[in-house]
């Protein structure tokens, strides 16, 4: 079923591969790092609706969380309905966070099974840096796996509520599970998550500053007045 998936990411690295000749920079590498960037800019829309929707989330977590505790056990029902409508007074999707995250498993699935055997143009540009073989596991010093570890963190960083545990819980353990991933695959998904969440720390920064006005879009206590 992933086949067609896995035969355009191949051709796309293949492409990229291409354009790295001609600026004489031959590497499979950059190309991977260049399809994970153009994944990135496909990505952006999606991506800033998440950011925003969880922020969103966040600042509502104290009236969500009030609602919860006012009908929990006595009238889920209700309770959702109050919900509900705090969401859609602040134009707030939950499902939206899921969305890029649906969309980039299949690519990741894909890219890791294009990697495991992946059709060189020229095999002797198949190395990046101190890596000899993108397409194989490479845990030289585990440098791969750390910049994994260490990117995923500073990246869930930036959208981490520290007030709440699961959260903060996730935070320590998500990074070294998504570490010790790394040492399993093709150093080429591993560059490739690298220098995804390099890019989405810059876009988390990007976000920042575009959702600043955010902050005072709920005033404290919105939504009381309605509820009591």
């Amino acid at each position: 079923m992933l086949k067609p998936i896995v035969d355009l990411i191949t051709s796309i690295i293949n492409w990229l591969y291409g354009l790295t000749v001609t600026a004489n920079i031959a590497s499979y590498g950059l190309a991977i790092i260049f399809f994970t960037l153009l994944l990135k800019i496909a990505l952006y829309p999606l991506t800033l609706k998440q950011m925003k929707s969880m922020y969103m989330m966040q600042k509502l977590g104290p009236k969500i969380k009030e609602i919860q505790n006012k009908y929990k056990g006595k009238d889920p029902q209700k309770m959702q309905q109050k919900i509900m409508e705090i969401y859609k007074e602040h134009n707030v999707n939950p499902m939206s966070g899921c969305l890029p995250l649906i969309i980039q498993m299949p690519i990741l699935i894909a890219l890791f099974q294009a990697l495991r055997n992946f059709n060189y143009m020229d095999p002797s540009h198949a190395g990046f840096l101190w890596i000899k073989n993108l397409s194989e596991v490479n845990n030289d010093f585990f440098a791969l796996a750390i910049l994994t570890a260490v990117t995923t963190f500073l990246q869930t960083r930036l959208t981490t509520n520290m007030t709440d545990q699961t959260q903060k819980m996730m935070l320590y353990t998500m990074p070294i599970m998504i570490g010790y991933f790394s040492t399993q695959v093709p150093a080429g998904l591993a560059l490739y998550w690298v220098t995804f969440n390099t890019l989405g720390i810059l876009q988390q920064y990007i976000v920042n500053k575009q959702t600043k006005a955010l902050k005072e879009a709920i005033p404290e206590g919105a939504g009381d007045r309605k509820n009591r």
